[in-house]
């Protein structure tokens, strides 16, 4: 299916969990909070599709989706840390707000990507992970979450 183990299959699954979860985190409560279970749901398999994601080698070696997913797993930990220990101040709260919408960002890179790369089968919309309209996109998404970041900084207290 698709050119995909069964590994690959396992962490497509878990990742989609995780982007709906956050969509519908975003929609009812405009962040992701891990104090509710939509946002627990985000957390636990975010981690689990960047842990999946590392043993995936399809294009050779380590490559920049692996470290994708050790920045995503780095940004989870500034997050949980940001709400458990305040570490940020005053600021933690915005701090864990902002730091699950990047991880949420980071999901639609290889999501976007693999799709756009993969579907329709055997005519793909994009020939290669490279392709500029792929790059333009991420940029314009980059800054729809750069204005909700701010957005979701100035409501969060």
């Amino acid at each position: 299916m698709l050119g995909l183990t069964t590994l690959g299959i396992f962490h497509t699954a878990i990742s989609l969990v995780a982007v709906i979860a956050g969509l519908h985190a975003f929609w009812r409560w405009q962040a992701i909070d891990t104090r509710k279970t939509g946002g627990k749901v985000y957390l636990v398999t975010t981690v689990v599709s960047c842990l999946t994601g590392l043993g995936i080698f399809a294009h050779g070696g380590f490559g920049k989706p692996h470290a994708l997913a050790l920045i995503t797993l780095a940004v989870l930990a500034v997050a949980v840390l940001a709400q458990t220990r305040s570490v940020f101040g005053r600021f933690s709260r915005r701090v864990e707000v902002v730091s699950y919408s990047l991880s949420f960002f980071f999901h639609l890179i290889p999501g976007i990507t693999e799709t756009s790369t993969r579907l329709p089968l055997g005519h793909p919309l994009l020939d290669s992970p490279e392709a500029s309209a792929l790059k333009a996109l991420f940029g314009f998404l980059f800054i729809v979450f750069l204005a909700g970041a701010i957005w979701q900084a100035r409501r969060t207290k």
